[in-house]
């Protein structure tokens, strides 16, 4: 698994026989790295960045950075829930779902208001695949108000997304317009002192 420096540097992990994880944490998410267009497209959306399996995989490592991961991990547990059809796994999953995410004794407790706990307490009286509906709505929009406007502005991301430099890479710079045939052949009668160029035209804003 190549590390986030090694991403942004180009690094793709080679394809593995997929572990059939829910937490989009193993190889397999990345047999299939997405293109800079689809990269890109995760600044703008946040919806899409989080139906894909790298986009969600960088994510997750930022959030990690900002001592936050809890929350996606909770959003990818409920999404297995509710992907579950056996009642008796079910149960299980809600359990184990509950005491890692839910629980006030939980190092992992994520941040859901008082509403939103007794709705969850409720349903666990007799669980469903969708008993944290409302918690999950809850945790996603707290992800997509909080840390995605940071993720997208962040050096990992931007390096990721070729934006470095201010501009998408792979996009030439305009090149110097010809001279006039009036002014090739005149040539200049008195030296002139040039114009001083502003930085803002000589070069590209650096990123925050």
């Amino acid at each position: 698994m190549c590390s986030l420096a090694a991403l942004a540097r180009g690094c793709r992990p080679a394809a593995k026989p997929c572990c059939l994880c829910w937490c989009c944490c193993c190889s397999c998410s990345w047999a299939k790295w997405p293109s800079l267009e689809e990269i890109r497209s995760w600044g703008q959306s946040f919806d899409r960045l989080m139906r894909n399996a790298a986009g969600r995989k960088v994510f997750r490592d930022f959030l990690r950075g900002e001592y936050s991961e809890e929350n996606i991990m909770f959003w990818l547990a409920c999404e297995e829930l509710k992907r579950e059809t056996d009642p008796d796994a079910v149960e299980e999953k809600a359990r184990f779902i509950y005491e890692d995410y839910i629980s006030i004794l939980s190092p992992k407790e994520v941040s859901l208001d008082s509403r939103v706990r007794e709705v969850v307490n409720r349903n666990m009286v007799e669980p469903t695949p969708h008993t944290f509906d409302e918690a999950q709505l809850q945790i996603y929009t707290l992800m997509h108000r909080d840390s995605y406007p940071r993720f997208v502005n962040s050096p990992l991301y931007k390096t990721l997304a070729r934006l470095t430099n201010g501009s998408p890479s792979g996009v030439p710079a305009p090149a110097p317009a010809a001279p006039s045939a009036q002014n090739a052949q005149s040539p200049p009668t008195t030296a002139a002192t040039p114009t001083p160029i502003s930085a803002s035209a000589d070069k590209a804003a650096e990123p925050n």
